[in-house]
C-alpha cells in the first residue's frame, strides 16, 4: 500500500495525522470520476475472464485475447483497435490487483492535479505509447515474437507513474508495509531500472518493454504537450485553420469585387469597401462624398 507524505505541509496528501499544519501527511486517495471509470470497466472484464474461466475452461478468453489483446502481427494487417483493447484484458488475479492499485494510488492524484479530461489523456497517450512501442521491438527481432500477445493497463500506469514523479518529484512515498520513504522521481527510476531488467531477462521481454514504451510516452507528454491538452489544442488549432480559410475567401472575393468595379469603368479603393480582413464594410462608414455619389447612381448594389 502507498502513502504519500509532502514535504510542503499536505501539498501532496489528502488528510493529515499528527499536529502542526507542517506536519506528517499519511492519507489513502480518494476515487475520483475518470479513475473509477477505468477501475470499473478493467474489473468487469476481468470478472468476465474469471467466469468464462470457471464455466467453460480458458477458451473463451483465449479467444478475447487473440481478438482484443495486442498482437502485433495483427496490428499491422489493420487490427488497429488492438492498440486500445489490450490494456483492459488481464490474466491472473495478481496482474489486475496490481494495476489497479497503482491506478488508484497515483492516478487520482494526477486527475485531481490536471483535471478528467487531460488525466484520461495521459493514460492513453501511455497506452497507445507503449502499444506502439511494443509492435516496433518485436518486429526489430531484438525480444519478444510478432504473434506474442501482449495484454495490461501497465502503459497506462507507467505513464501516470512517470508523471507523478515528474510533477510531483519531491514528495515522499511510504510503501506499506516496507518501512521507509522514498522520493517519488527516486521510486520512478528504480521502475525504470527494474522493468529494463525484468525485459532483458524474460523471453517475451516485450511485455515489460510496454511498460518502458509507457514511460516514453508518458514523460513525452508531461514534458511536451499543451498544459490544455492534446483535444483543446487540436481543437483550436482547428478552429483557427477555419477562421484562416474564410479571411482567404473574403479576401478573394475582394479581388474579384474590384475586377469587377473596374470593367464597369468605376475605379475603386477597396479598403473604402472591405476592411483589412476582406469583411464588408457597413455602408454608413463610408466617406460621406462616396454615399451622396451613390444616391444618384445606380450602378454596384450589394
Amino acid at each position: 500500500m502507498a502513502y504519500q507524505r509532502s514535504r510542503y505541509g499536505g501539498g501532496g496528501g489528502y488528510g493529515n495525522y499528527g499536529g502542526g499544519g507542517g506536519g506528517l501527511t499519511l492519507s489513502f486517495p480518494p476515487f475520483t470520476p475518470m479513475v473509477k471509470w477505468l477501475l470499473g470497466i478493467n474489473t468487469a472484464v476481468f470478472l468476465l475472464y474469471v467466469l468464462s474461466s470457471a464455466v467453460g475452461g480458458r477458451g473463451f478468453f483465449a479467444q478475447m485475447v487473440a481478438l482484443f489483446g495486442l498482437v502485433p502481427l495483427a496490428v499491422v494487417q489493420g487490427w488497429l483497435w488492438q492498440l486500445v483493447t489490450y490494456s483492459f484484458l488481464h490474466l491472473g488475479f495478481w496482474h489486475w490487483f496490481g494495476n489497479m492499485l497503482a491506478l488508484w494510488m497515483f492516478g487520482s492524484s494526477m486527475e485531481g492535479a490536471w483535471g478528467g479530461r487531460r488525466f484520461l489523456e495521459l493514460f492513453f497517450v501511455g497506452v497507445v505509447g507503449a502499444a506502439l512501442f511494443s509492435v516496433i521491438i518485436s518486429f526489430s527481432g531484438v525480444l519478444g515474437s510478432p504473434t506474442a500477445p501482449t495484454v495490461g493497463a501497465s502503459g497506462g500506469v507507467y505513464a501516470i507513474l512517470i508523471a507523478f514523479g515528474t510533477v510531483f518529484s519531491e514528495n515522499e512515498i511510504f510503501m506499506f508495509p516496507f518501512p521507509f520513504r522514498i522520493k517519488a522521481k527516486y521510486f520512478v527510476a528504480i521502475l525504470i531500472v527494474l522493468t529494463v531488467v525484468f525485459s532483458l531477462q524474460e523471453a517475451n521481454g516485450t511485455n515489460h518493454l510496454a511498460h518502458l514504451g509507457g514511460l516514453l510516452f508518458g514523460y513525452a507528454y508531461v514534458k511536451f504537450a499543451p498544459t490544455r491538452g492534446l483535444r483543446t489544442s487540436a481543437s483550436e488549432g482547428l478552429f483557427g485553420l477555419r477562421n484562416r480559410y474564410y479571411r482567404w475567401k473574403r479576401r478573394r472575393a475582394a479581388r474579384k469585387f474590384e475586377v469587377y468595379m473596374r470593367k464597369q469603368n468605376k475605379p475603386t479603393n477597396l479598403s473604402e469597401y472591405f476592411d483589412e480582413y476582406g469583411n464588408y464594410k457597413d455602408p454608413s462608414m463610408r466617406p460621406k462624398e462616396e454615399k451622396n455619389d451613390r444616391k444618384s447612381d445606380s450602378g454596384w448594389v450589394n
